[in-house]
């Protein structure tokens, strides 16, 4: 039988073809355009497969979870599988790039990866006309992707392409930047960064730096706050000023309160019954 000729029976195990059906699902409700109607189909091909014990299964995962609508953008299915050959190929992309601002602008790189987060996908490249590695949300790219010649790939800008796009999104394209020591073990406050907000280190078994980064400073000093641990900020200086002030403000708000609140006590405080 010649390569690629026909699929092969694939032996799946019962959690195996569980996990199959649940990503299908999961895939025609994603971020990829274009995948809804496929991952049906693929669904329906292997529901009519399964046994009688693992359709009941999957029937009931599916009568009983209900995903929310995505909101955000989505990417197209041909040019992420373009965008993957590419990278595989070593083939220059050129491409027309919206930034956040909305300008476009024409691109000529060298893609290494692409990264998925979640709810966005990114290509890192090397933009031949800056003479540096960027990272692009694939989303904002125009649908008109086409390849060049071939290139020579490059060292990579970190050993841990994921956590160069991380840092590259939750910090690095922001006016204002911070990196604060957070008194709390990593393994603490993960679930409350999100890895496209901020990115995390741990300093010790106690302690953890997170950079992170926004439009505004009022806006930063807020969101560390809320993350509920205490925290000593290491940089921008303006950004640890800025919390004094803040803290300031709170303290005296706070004494207030209970300055007027004495008073009160006092009305309120039960009288001694008189003696008969």
């Amino acid at each position: 039988m010649g390569a690629g000729a026909t699929l092969p029976p694939l032996l799946l195990d019962d959690d195996e073809a569980v996990a199959v059906a649940v990503g299908l699902r999961t895939a025609a409700s994603g971020t990829v355009a274009g995948m809804e109607e496929s991952s049906l189909r693929a669904l329906t091909k292997l529901e009519q497969v399964l046994p009688a014990r693992l359709r009941s299964r999957v029937a009931a995962l599916h009568s009983f979870i209900v995903p929310l609508a995505t909101t955000g953008p989505t990417v197209d299915a041909e040019m992420l599988a373009l965008a993957a050959g590419a990278c595989r190929d070593h083939e220059e992309l050129r491409f027309t790039y919206r930034n956040r601002s909305g300008v476009s602008s024409l691109r000529s790189v060298e893609p290494h990866r692409l990264v998925h987060t979640g709810r966005r996908w990114y290509l890192v490249a090397w933009d031949r006309d800056r003479q540096d590695w960027r990272t692009f949300r694939v989303d904002r790219v125009d649908p008109g992707l086409s390849t060049g010649l071939r290139f020579a790939p490059r060292e990579p800008p970190s050993g841990d392409i994921a956590a160069y796009v991380q840092r590259a999104v939750s910090y690095t394209p922001y006016p204002y930047r911070a990196r604060v020591i957070l008194n709390a073990p990593v393994i603490e406050v993960v679930d409350r960064v999100p890895p496209t907000v901020g990115a995390l280190e741990a300093l010790d078994e106690d302690r953890c730096v997170l950079q992170t980064g926004s439009q505004s400073l009022n806006i930063l000093a807020l969101w560390i706050g809320m993350i509920g641990v205490e925290f000593e900020v290491l940089e921008p200086a303006e950004l640890a000023e800025y919390v004094r002030e803040v803290a300031g403000r709170f303290g005296r708000a706070a004494g207030n309160s209970c300055q007027f609140l004495e008073p009160l006590a006092e009305i309120n405080e039960p009288k001694p019954e008189p003696r008969g």
